[in-house]
């Protein structure tokens, strides 16, 4: 143990971090450069080869020069994800009791969409107006 002392290993771990800090950071540039829909075919085949030829320097220079950029479409990209998922989740509430409610009867399952209801009334991703709605239905 004595021929790797204690400092080294720190700076070794340092190094090692460090370089998984630059893979994330290449292939968020990578799967970046693919999503741009701005961007050419030409451009995105270019930035692709100056990144995979001078990797460092294409990836700090592909951060530097189109970075702004990149939290915009990353944004945009949250904000798609979230609304589709909100709209999923009102088609299950609203058409969810349709096809449970009329053929199975039992008390249990309108219980369990109650519940379920209320939850996503309290995350606020259901309205008030929603939650109505949906209520009424599973108590017809």
């Amino acid at each position: 143990m004595d021929d790797y002392p204690l400092l080294n290993l720190f700076w070794t771990m340092l190094w090692f971090f460090l370089w998984i800090m630059w893979l994330f950071l290449l292939f968020k540039v990578v799967m970046d450069i693919f999503r741009d829909h701005e961007l050419g075919g030409w451009g995105k085949a270019g930035w692709l080869v100056f990144c995979i030829v001078l990797p460092y320097l294409g990836v700090l220079v592909y951060v530097i020069a189109r970075g702004t950029g990149m939290g915009k479409r990353d944004a945009k990209q949250a904000k798609e994800n979230e609304a589709a998922l909100r709209a999923y989740i009102r088609d299950a509430a609203g058409s969810g009791d349709g096809s449970g409610g009329s053929s199975a009867g039992s008390s249990g399952s309108g219980v369990d969409e109650l519940a379920r209801l209320a939850e996503l009334k309290e995350k606020g991703i259901l309205t008030d107006e929603e939650f109505e709605k949906a209520k009424s239905r599973v108590l017809a």
